[in-house]
């Protein structure tokens, strides 16, 4: 299907009873230009398929004072238990930190925003290369993984790399504008993600191998997001709050803000600090420690301003292939503490996952006992 600027600068004057955004989602996608083909346009406002009611969009706050609220910091070439303790006791309460000291140089962290920009911004007939829905490719472009199924679209394009640490992928398989930094990303975060797992291993009480024997840094899952400047940021969302299915993120953002954390009642902001990355746990380390640790609901503000950057990357096992089944670690289980999830697959995990998309909570509800 072939559309022009008219049809889709139409989509965004639709009346109520002419609006079928089975259509319009379908015309949007294949124009494969994603959230910045629109704005390149000169949009004033936004599509019909990014509008989200009004619950969606509010901020949940008791409206107390948040300008003192920040996540946590740590310095990671602190005293080793001093570490430990600051990491868990983030962990527990807030899902979130932030941290310095991290061993990944800032040469690499301003070379891997430049990469993300230099390919949404290339010619676009070069990016729609990558374009596809196929999970099964290890490198793809679109916006919305989860277009189809989700209430409303969220306002960015993702470049999404999928690599596996015992199978390396072949570098001419990764887009040219941004191909050498991502190898180089890669092994940094990998090295600081096995540090970090080493950390909690020991705060949970096991061995410091512990995490990494199940193969929690197999997948390193690397999602570029490109959050274009929002003409009308009040009706929509960057991103859609949820949680994250993997077993830790870790992210690089630029100096544009609109993460959100959701901490008693209220989201919190996480501001941008130049050198620091943000960690998070995911739902299955939440579910592997038994619910000690905390995966808890995110979520990104459009804004005016743009582009956004932020590059996710998601360490967890391999979902392609099956292993032992996914639960609570034995060693954390006992007569005071039963398990609080079942047993369950990678597949039954990653299918109920990709037909719901993003938000809340669903993943570590469904596994419950």
């Amino acid at each position: 299907m072939v559309i022009s600027n008219e049809e889709v600068l139409s989509s965004t004057i639709t009346s109520e009873l002419e609006y079928n955004r089975a259509d319009e989602l379908k015309a949007f996608d294949d124009t494969k230009k994603g959230v910045k083909g629109l704005v390149d346009l000169g949009l004033k406002k936004i599509p019909n398929i990014f509008i989200r009611q009004p619950d969606e969009l509010n901020q949940k706050s008791d409206e107390l004072d948040q300008t003192d609220i920040q996540i946590p910091f740590i310095d990671l070439q602190g005293d080793h238990q001093e570490v430990i303790d600051k990491i868990m006791k983030a962990s527990e309460e807030w899902g979130f930190f932030q941290v310095v000291n991290h061993g990944v140089p800032l040469s690499v962290l301003d070379e891997m925003t430049e990469g993300v920009i230099r390919f949404n911004e290339q010619d676009d007939e070069e990016k729609k290369k990558y374009h596809t829905r196929d999970r099964a490719k290890k490198v793809w472009y679109n916006s919305n993984f989860d277009l189809y199924v989700s209430k409303a679209a969220n306002w960015r394009d993702t470049l999404t790399v999928n690599m596996i640490r015992s199978d390396p992928m072949n570098p001419e398989e990764l887009p040219t504008a941004c191909r050498d930094i991502t190898i180089e990303y890669a092994k940094n975060i990998t090295v600081l993600g096995d540090a970090l797992f080493e950390l909690l291993s020991e705060g949970l009480g096991l061995k410091p191998d512990h995490l990494k024997k199940m193969n929690c840094t197999e997948s390193i899952n690397i999602l570029s997001h490109y959050y274009p400047a929002c003409p009308e940021p009040e009706l929509t969302l960057g991103i859609t709050e949820h949680t994250d299915v993997v077993f830790l993120t870790i992210l690089l953002q630029n100096d544009i803000g609109g993460l959100q954390v959701f901490h008693k009642n209220r989201w919190v902001d996480v501001h941008p600090t130049p050198g620091a990355l943000v960690v998070n746990i995911g739902d299955l380390l939440q579910i592997t420690s038994n619910d000690r640790l905390k995966s808890v609901e995110h979520r990104v503000l459009a804004n005016h301003a743009g582009p956004r950057i932020s590059v996710g990357c998601f360490l967890t096992t391999r979902f392609d292939v099956e292993a032992e089944p996914n639960g609570p670690i034995k060693e954390l289980i006992s007569e005071s503490s039963p398990p609080v999830y079942r047993q369950f697959s990678n597949k039954e995990y990653v299918d109920y996952f990709f037909t719901q998309g993003h938000g809340g909570k669903r993943c570590l509800d469904r596994f419950k006992v």
